[in-house]
């Protein structure tokens, strides 16, 4: 059995992604970026076990919702803040 899987690097799952990518700009929000889903696939839903064939990786992406991407992006922001101070923020208060 080989030991190969299916990450973001493989141009299949790219292509995957991008289709993803603008149905979710479509439908839940146009300001999501590649990045966004990117980062979601390989530390939320491809942390621990990445797929060993392409169709699974598929249906990995494909079964993403707008609300899901949005928890992860808001759960990520409240811990980088987290490790804040309030200098970092000087430019979103007003003098």
């Amino acid at each position: 059995m080989s030991d190969s899987y299916f990450d973001i690097d493989n141009t299949e799952v790219q292509m995957t992604l991008v289709i993803k990518l603008q149905q979710l700009q479509h439908d839940a929000n146009p300001y999501f970026t590649y990045q966004n889903l990117e980062d979601y696939m390989e530390n939320a839903i491809w942390s621990k076990k990445k797929p060993h064939r392409l169709s699974d990786a598929v249906n990995d992406i494909m079964q993403i919702e707008g609300r899901d991407l949005i928890k992860y992006l808001a759960k990520k922001a409240l811990t980088n803040s987290a490790s804040s101070t309030l200098d970092d923020f000087t430019d979103l208060i007003r003098r």
